[in-house]
């Protein structure tokens, strides 16, 4: 990896860190409302400030990154394993398999995403399980393309040809030969959907529709600031700079990843 590549795998490593220990090293609760220090401008006592609800903004974002971070890649995670399957099933059967589920696919893709997000998230109870579903729901698609199109590269390769002619099954063939040769390609496009993943996820927590009050999302986090942006502008800026290097740096990572 290069320089750059390798000052974002760093500064993910510190703000999944941060945020996991923030418990033991940084005294003020995210949770806690304090009356007495309504919107207080960054300084000593709270680096980032405070919200309008006297609230510390530091410690909320770190409660929001383990929000953010964690259900963007257990989402992601999940419509890699859906897209996956749907991929090298549709690549390697070919026919009306492939017709039946391409067109499917093909549906998907047309909606844009964000949409398709937020008509699932309406129709399902608001928390993070419903954004997790609404996410993995519109990203599995790209997965299965992008693997149906490398399945019907090596189905008829050397290794495949030969494990057929000494009587490897269907199955034995498509997750012992086939499946292990999608998974880099596969890991590849993971790491660059987790970005925009983190951005699906904070704009359904914007729109009140991913955690709920009082849990600190960092697209929740905006949403309650953007009423102060003229007197406490730091309430929506803060998350909304992690929500910004958080995202470039899994997409650093990504165009690494792809380079190599």
């Amino acid at each position: 990896m290069g320089v750059k590549a390798k000052a974002a795998a760093a500064i993910l490593v510190f703000i999944v860190a941060a945020s996991l220990l923030a418990p033991l090293f940084y005294r003020y609760n995210p949770h806690r409302i304090d009356l007495d220090h309504i919107k207080t401008r960054p300084g000593f006592s709270h680096l980032f400030g405070t919200d309008q609800e006297g609230r510390d903004v530091l410690a909320r974002v770190l409660e929001g990154a383990k929000i953010s971070i964690w259900v963007s890649l257990l989402a992601a995670v999940s419509a890699m394993v859906i897209g996956l399957a749907v991929g090298v099933i549709s690549g390697y059967a070919g026919g009306k398999v492939d017709t039946a589920l391409m067109a499917f696919v093909d549906l998907i893709l047309a909606f844009p995403s964000l949409l398709l997000a937020i008509g699932i998230s309406v129709v399902l109870p608001p928390g993070m399980f419903t954004v997790m579903i609404a996410i993995a729901a519109v990203g599995w698609a790209s997965f299965a393309r992008l693997t149906r199109g490398y399945v019907l590269g090596i189905r008829d390769a050397q290794y495949v040809e030969a494990a057929r002619a000494i009587g490897c099954g269907r199955s034995r063939i498509l997750f012992a030969h086939i499946l292990p040769q999608c998974m880099p390609l596969a890991l590849t496009m993971l790491t660059l959907k987790i970005g925009g993943f983190i951005i699906t996820e904070a704009s359904l927590s914007f729109l009140g529709l991913g955690a709920q009050p009082p849990v600190a999302t960092w697209g929740g986090m905006i949403s309650s600031g953007r009423a102060y942006l003229e007197t406490a502008p730091w309430i929506s800026v803060f998350p909304g700079i992690a929500i910004a290097l958080t995202t470039f740096c899994f997409n650093a990572l990504g165009d690494a990843l792809a380079k190599n």
